[in-house]
């Protein structure tokens, strides 16, 4: 079992950009508007790419394997547990509660996942998996909600041309499933764009940061509470129980599952809640603070079912 600090290597990148954001945001260097605009770039223009190039280079038969299955379950649970605290104990509408459910149960399986899989496991493969099953199912579910319900005036039928992202999966799933190779030219393109994403979100949640509390009274310190428990507890905890119990997976395979439903709230769900206006705070809060837990979480979850 990795000790602590291998892991640590994952997280000090986060917390940098983050801690860059928040001095930027103090400053005023960029202006007022600076992380909004920032925000805007990510969701239309960097997350676009970034998923395209990641889906189409990736084979749709891996999203079929037994692993997603326990994977899926997990995030199936803590996302419909979140929903329905955000409905029932701290009254937030569909909108909010569907940021709520997200934030309890989509993981940061690419920037995070990636290194944190290497360092646990030597293997970064099932991230692929991962990617496909919140990018194909979760996030158009997602985003649909969002969209279709702000202000009731925008049709479904049309939304995937609307929504950069869900136009980016899309094509991507295409040019997968056909096989086609697109130009050299147009993939580096893509590659120079998708690659400023995740940095300039994690800068815009760090410029979020300044002047604003992390929680306000003890309803958002509780909201931000059950969403971290359900993220880094509840969810692991769920695929465990139907990797082991249900599907019997060996060991290592079990392991894969259970660190990646133990990841973090990614920081997509604070991309996607700044580009519609629901559930700022808690995505931010539940991301910040699950980051911050889920360090000892997964270390747990690597010396509890890694190899002795």
């Amino acid at each position: 079992m990795p000790s602590l600090h291998p892991l640590l290597s994952g997280f000090t990148p986060i917390w940098a950009l983050i801690g860059a954001g928040y001095l930027v945001g103090r400053s005023g260097l960029l202006g007022p508007q600076a992380g909004s605009v920032l925000s805007r770039f990510s969701f239309h223009l960097a997350m676009p790419a970034a998923l395209f190039l990641m889906i189409a280079r990736t084979p749709l038969s891996r999203f079929a394997n037994p692993s997603m299955l326990a994977f899926a379950a997990g995030t199936a649970l803590a996302a419909g547990l979140g929903l329905l605290a955000a409905h029932r104990l701290f009254g937030r509408g569909l909108a909010e509660g569907t940021i709520g459910g997200m934030a309890s149960g989509y993981v940061n399986s690419a920037n995070l996942g990636i290194p944190v899989a290497v360092q646990v496991l030597g293997d970064a493969s099932f991230v692929g998996p991962v990617v496909l099953f919140q990018t194909l199912l979760v996030t158009p579910i997602v985003l649909t909600v969002l969209d279709t319900g702000d202000a009731g005036r925008r049709a479904a039928l049309t939304l995937p041309v609307r929504n950069p992202i869900l136009l980016a999966v899309a094509l991507g799933a295409v040019v997968s499933a056909t096989g086609w190779h697109p130009p050299a030219e147009l993939t580096r393109s893509c590659e120079l764009l998708g690659g400023a994403g995740v940095p300039t979100a994690l800068v815009a949640l760090g410029m979020s940061l300044h002047g604003r509390p992390a929680a306000t009274g003890t309803a958002r310190y509780a909201e931000v509470g059950v969403t971290v428990v359900l993220k880094t507890l509840i969810q692991p905890l769920a695929a465990f129980a139907v990797g082991a119990g249900l599907l019997h997976l060996p060991p290592h395979q079990l392991l894969t599952v259970v660190l990646f439903s133990a990841l973090p709230t990614a920081q997509n769900v604070f991309v996607y809640a700044g580009q519609y206006g629901h559930g700022t705070a808690l995505a931010r809060d539940s991301m910040l603070c699950s980051t911050l837990v889920s360090m000892a979480t997964l270390s747990l979850v690597s010396w509890a079912l890694g190899p002795a």
